[in-house]
């Protein structure tokens, strides 16, 4: 018999990639009896299935020749230019030919990471942070430090010495109701933070998915907005959370050296983003009135929201404490010292409900008392039978 030599064992980057806590979450939900308040799901019952049906079938009667032929890497022109329009309604100096249209802002995140950071750089992240990113820089070789927050973001005074320490090339953030936690960055260190970007030579990458999400309080600025970072934010926003997360439509908007490039390493990558989704999600945005559709989303989830934190308060154990966010999807919960929420979960499942152990979401070492869970998938009635069958794990 003839030898045979084994293939090539797996790239470093292959063998070190390691699957989403959440995902594993979602697979162990699979079962319809189970509530999950584990995925970052947007309400299903939200989707206008009857408008996008309708733009797909305008696209396709009106011009099927271009919105299935081959598109520009950059995106869709005219979806490029609504969304500029609306960036500058919101006070954004805004232009399309810094926008590069991705497939989802997870591929903006990882296009910025090869064009922005080399392997063995710092990126500094919030703590806790969003688990993808985290993925991201690490399948990179870039190193996560992460800056200490609390109830209003990040401590920006902390800033100086983590840059003296570790001379970051970027700092990462979701300031508007952040995931896992759903806390949004104030005003003043949004401020700060853009004088220190200014002052130390990084880079701000804002990701921005739930930001007009809003239920609650006072409307604030984007950190790209502020005049100490127009020239080092680069701005990501997604689709997903407002329109179809099944699209698979994200963007960013950028300073035009980093949108370049970006564009550069997306054409070797994909070509471009789904042609057709794109002129669909154009023709929607022409058609249809988004900002009505979002009132329905904020009043919804304001009412989602205000009933999982009834219920919680209900039922976590004594020196519990829980975020109460101004919008977004997430509550983040932090039980006492002595719970473990991973070795939680495996029984939570047992009893049909599911949610996500907080500790991965930490660059450095995680929190096993914390937890994140979304509201926006149920109504108050089932979020309500969801956290009453959590009540016997913390009992």
């Amino acid at each position: 018999m003839q030898h045979t030599v084994p293939p090539p064992a797996l790239s470093f980057r292959g063998a070190a990639a390691e699957s989403s806590v959440i995902r594993e979450a979602l697979a162990l939900t699979a079962r319809p009896e189970v509530i999950s308040f584990a995925g970052g799901l947007p309400a299903s019952e939200l989707i206008d299935t009857d408008g996008i049906r309708a733009s797909y079938d305008h696209v396709l009667s009106r011009g099927p020749h271009r919105a299935l032929q081959y598109s520009f890497t950059e995106g869709d022109p005219v979806l490029r230019e609504t969304i500029a329009a609306r960036l500058v309604r919101d006070g954004l100096a805004a232009h399309p030919d810094r926008l590069l249209v991705t497939t989802g802002s997870q591929q903006a995140l990882a296009l910025l990471t090869g064009v922005l950071l080399e392997p063995g750089d710092t990126v500094l992240v919030e703590d806790p942070t969003y688990l993808a990113a985290l993925q991201c820089f690490g399948r990179a070789g870039v190193r996560a430090v992460p800056v200490p927050t609390d109830a209003d973001g990040v401590d920006v005074t902390a800033l100086p010495g983590l840059v003296a320490a570790h001379r970051p090339k970027a700092v990462y953030l979701v300031p508007t109701f952040q995931n896992p936690t759903g806390r949004t960055l104030s005003a003043d260190r949004r401020a700060a933070l853009a004088r220190h970007a200014a002052r130390h030579g990084f880079w701000i990458i804002e990701d921005d998915p739930y930001g007009e999400l809003r239920f609650r309080g006072e409307h604030l600025p984007r950190i790209a907005q502020l005049p100490d970072a127009a020239d080092r934010t680069v701005l990501l926003g997604s689709f997903s959370k407002i329109l179809s997360p099944g699209m698979r439509l994200g963007w960013l908007h950028a300073p035009a050296e980093v949108r370049r490039a970006c564009a550069v390493a997306k054409q070797s990558l994909d070509l471009h983003t789904s042609a057709v989704d794109q002129a669909a999600a154009a023709r929607y945005l022409a058609a249809y009135d988004l900002d009505a559709h979002l009132g329905r989303c904020r009043a919804m989830y304001a009412e989602r929201c205000a009933a999982l934190l009834d219920a919680l308060d209900g039922v976590l154990p004594q020196g519990s404490w829980c975020s109460r966010p101004d919008g977004g999807m997430f509550v983040w919960v932090r039980l006492p010292d002595g719970y473990d929420t991973a070795r939680l979960l495996p029984r939570a499942v047992e009893h049909d409900v599911a949610f996500v152990p907080g500790a991965p979401f930490f660059a450095g070492e995680g929190d096993p008392a914390t937890l994140r869970l979304s509201f926006a998938a149920h109504d108050p009635v089932v979020i309500a039978k969801g956290v009453a069958r959590l009540a016997p794990l913390f009992g």
